[in-house]
């Protein structure tokens, strides 16, 4: 089942698109302000983002550009009131994979979400992530350190995954916690801090940098080797 984020601070308008795509099958989650979209679409979480442009806080194209910055490369279709040809030209140029403007019609809203879907399912499937010494194979659940092979337990795995695919990006304890252990878990639990304890003594003390104050990354580079 796809998982579709919908980014609209019009409460109407969210929730139709929300109820259209639920009743397809899809699964949606809303954000209304572009704060919230970014943490949302970098926890890895969606198979595709619908956005707007006119958002509080982070306007649509710096959400979309900050988003392929991060190397988020879940498809995104804009949906809009702005129509200019400049606007359009920006948005596909920034990233989005489609452009759609207000009002539509969700049919046609609906078949753009499935095409791009299944362009996205054709793409070429990543089997080993790898960043800085590190390797993650996705079929054999295994790791790699240097020249160590590591056994990871599920939820080490899918922290360590979180973090190949986001390489030298600070990720926040509520955006890791989100995507490891759900939406509706506690914020105020330290489970992030001791899976991160437990990473390092597996991989080495210098493979995830605290960020104090903002959270965990992992460096890559020259920067690998300071733990903050």
């Amino acid at each position: 089942m796809s998982r579709i984020l919908i980014v609209e601070d019009e409460e109407r308008i969210a929730s139709f698109v929300e109820k259209g795509l639920r009743s397809n099958g899809f699964t949606t989650t809303v954000a209304s302000d572009g704060e919230t979209a970014y943490d949302y679409a970098c926890t890895g979480g969606f198979d595709l983002v619908v956005l707007d442009i006119g958002l509080p806080g982070k306007d649509g194209f710096t959400v979309l550009r900050e988003m392929r910055e991060a190397r988020v490369s879940v498809p995104v279709i804009v949906l809009t009131a702005r129509d200019s040809v400049r606007d359009t030209v920006a948005g596909l140029e920034g990233g989005a994979d489609d452009w759609m403007t207000k009002p539509f019609r969700f049919e046609e809203l609906l078949a753009r979400v499935r095409l791009r879907l299944r362009t996205a399912a054709r793409a070429p499937e990543v089997t080993v992530l790898r960043s800085g010494g590190l390797s993650l194979d996705l079929r054999t659940r295994r790791a790699r350190s240097g020249e160590r092979t590591v056994d990871l337990t599920a939820r080490e795995f899918v922290l360590l995954e979180l973090f190949l695919r986001h390489p030298d990006q600070v990720l926040s304890r509520e955006q890791i916690l989100s995507h490891v252990w759900g939406y509706d878990f506690d914020p105020g639990s330290n489970i992030v801090d001791v899976y991160v304890r437990a990473l390092r003594k597996k991989l080495g003390a210098e493979r995830v940098e605290t960020v104090r104050g903002m959270g965990y990354r992992l460096p890559t580079g020259q920067e690998a080797g300071r733990t903050g």
